[in-house]
């Protein structure tokens, strides 16, 4: 079988991270060595922002990486950015025409713009079509350009577009169910989808845990954050409840912020006026980032009011280190997640006071948070484990 995988966004070989995408093209070559997996990704690191071109350690992996040109954009969210996808989508379209046509494309969605071109040539080719969703567009961006009618005609095309993606596919795969309904609500032809969640790999994390140990020397309650530092974060509020519970004399708190993105210096700004602890370590290589949550005695899953995400990259990461999580997500997805499993409290939504009470039941009370933790670390094992849980999506490849 000759398997192409179309993933905007992927970790090349020399690149430290976590890609659901590399995980599936590596396990799906090891099942089946008769088995052709190639993935097409973009010429353009989203995350460094700078063009890459260096395949070095291709040869330790079993399956090909192919890089299409995009010209690249400063922002994640900028109007150069709608046209570098535009032109990645283009080159995608003219490698396609010029390969070998595939059994299967596997497409991650999103990009529009790649996911659009993937879906026309396999549906011009009769080639069976999945798509796996990490995020909606245009209700993303929407988050950022909250114009009344004005932003609903903007982004309009590109609802049309995700539409159109959602309509064709063949089998539905998502991060959360919120991200399955949204696409079969479009899809006449699939019975059924299926929800697996980002998830991460157990085993390397806790080798990553173990190699990377941060040996912690004070009696301070550590806060951990990971992930982007955007708008669709909201870590001031974290930083008003932390400047509350010292105004009530809590004074051992501090709050370790691991990730990058448009808003860092924002933060940076607040939580120095708000005069609170907190350090900011930029974007730490994965295997590093999973050694310092596990050092962390709580977990901060601050999600802005209205924000588009459901289960995402840190939820796996947060239950993987076995520690409680503070949320203040408003998704009923993820809040039931946590009241399912006891691992945490779910708070109201930009309000630091009762964050500020849910962080003071944890920091008073080291038995729960140890109760709580233990069941995050359960909830990682049933729920989050690749291992496990993404044999659901290798079924999809039997032929």
């Amino acid at each position: 079988m000759d398997i192409l995988i179309v993933a905007h966004f992927i970790n090349l070989p020399n690149e430290n991270g976590n890609n659901r995408f590399n995980y599936l093209a590596d396990v799906l070559a090891n099942e089946n060595q008769e088995d052709s997996v190639e993935v097409i990704t973009s010429s353009f690191s989203h995350m460094k922002k700078v063009q890459r071109n260096d395949l070095s350690g291709s040869e330790n992996i079993n399956y090909k990486i192919s890089l299409c040109f995009e010209p690249g954009y400063p922002k994640n969210v900028c109007l150069r950015r709608f046209y570098s996808h535009y032109i990645f989508g283009r080159s995608l379209k003219k490698y396609l025409e010029n390969r070998k046509k595939p059994d299967v494309i596997y497409c991650a969605v999103p990009s529009l713009d790649a996911a659009y071109i993937a879906m026309k040539f396999a549906k011009k080719n009769g080639i069976r079509f999945i798509i796996d969703i990490q995020d909606l567009w245009p209700e993303a961006f929407q988050m950022v350009f909250r114009v009344p009618v004005i932003s609903d005609m903007i982004f309009f095309p590109m609802k049309w577009r995700a539409n159109q993606i959602y309509s064709y596919a063949d089998e539905i795969v998502a991060v959360s169910d919120t991200y399955c309904q949204r696409a079969k609500s479009k899809n006449k032809k699939v019975n059924d989808t299926h929800t697996v969640f980002l998830g991460t790999d157990l085993k390397k994390f806790d080798e990553n845990v173990k190699y990377n140990k941060v040996q912690r020397t004070d009696d301070d309650i550590w806060l951990g954050y990971c992930g982007t530092l955007g708008h669709s974060y909201d870590l001031k509020c974290i930083i008003d409840a932390m400047a509350k519970l010292s105004m009530q004399g809590v004074s051992n708190l501090k709050f370790v912020v691991m990730g990058d993105g448009p808003l860092r210096d924002s933060f940076e700004r607040y939580s120095k006026e708000s005069g609170v602890n907190v350090e900011f370590t930029g974007r730490l290589p994965y295997d590093e980032m999973c050694g310092r949550l596990a050092a962390c005695d709580i977990a901060i899953n601050c999600i802005s009011k209205g924000a588009a995400q459901s289960i995402i990259n840190k939820h796996a990461d947060y239950a993987a280190a076995g520690i409680p999580v503070v949320s203040t997500q408003e998704c009923k997805e993820y809040k039931e997640l946590v009241e399912e499993y006891q691992m945490g409290f779910n708070c109201r939504n930009n309000d630091s006071d009762d964050l500020a009470d849910k962080l003071l039941m944890l920091i008073r009370d080291s038995n729960l948070r140890m109760s709580l933790g233990k069941n995050a670390r359960i909830c990682a094992e049933e729920k989050f484990d690749r291992e496990r849980t993404y044999k659901e999506v290798t079924s999809l490849f039997v032929d």
